[in-house]
C-alpha cells in the first residue's frame, strides 16, 4: 500500500467521523434545527460531543500528514521507511478516534503521540 492510497484512507476515516459525529447531532438536537438558520445555540454532550472534539483533531493531523505525503510523492522520496511511518500514522488515527469518542484514557493520548511523531517522521524523510 502506498503513502497516497493511505492518505485516501485518512480521508475516508475523517469523513466516517463526520457522518457519525453529524448523525449524534441530529439525534441530540433534531433535523429541524440542523436545517434551521441555528441563530439559538445549542450544545452537544457525551459522545457526540466527544465524536465533535476528534473531527476537529483529525482535521487538524489532516492539514499537518498531507503535505508532508505529498511531499514525499512529488519529491520521489517515498521509502519502505515512509510506508511504515504512513502506516503508522493511519493505525493510530483508526484507534485514536474511537479512544476519544467512548473516553478510554490514555489510548487516545497515545495514539495521537505515534501520529504526530509518524508525521514528524514523514516531514524528516522528505528532506
Amino acid at each position: 500500500m502506498s503513502e497516497i492510497q493511505i492518505l485516501a484512507l485518512y480521508g475516508l476515516l475523517v469523513i466516517a467521523t463526520l457522518i457519525l459525529q453529524a448523525t449524534g447531532t441530529m439525534t441530540q438536537l433534531g433535523l429541524g434545527y440542523l436545517l434551521g438558520s441555528r441563530d439559538e445555540s445549542r450544545s452537544i454532550s457525551g459522545i457526540t460531543a466527544r465524536l465533535e472534539r476528534a473531527l476537529n483533531n483529525s482535521i487538524t493531523a489532516m492539514v499537518l500528514f498531507a503535505p508532508a505525503v505529498l511531499l514525499l510523492v512529488v519529491s520521489e522520496n517515498t521509502s519502505n521507511q515512509s510506508i511504515l511511518a504512513a502506516q503508522a500514522f493511519l493505525i493510530a488515527r483508526i484507534i485514536y478516534v474511537p479512544a476519544y469518542a467512548f473516553g478510554v484514557v490514555g489510548v487516545r493520548s497515545l495514539a495521537w503521540t505515534i501520529g504526530i511523531f509518524a508525521t514528524i517522521a514523514l516531514y524528516l524523510l522528505a528532506l
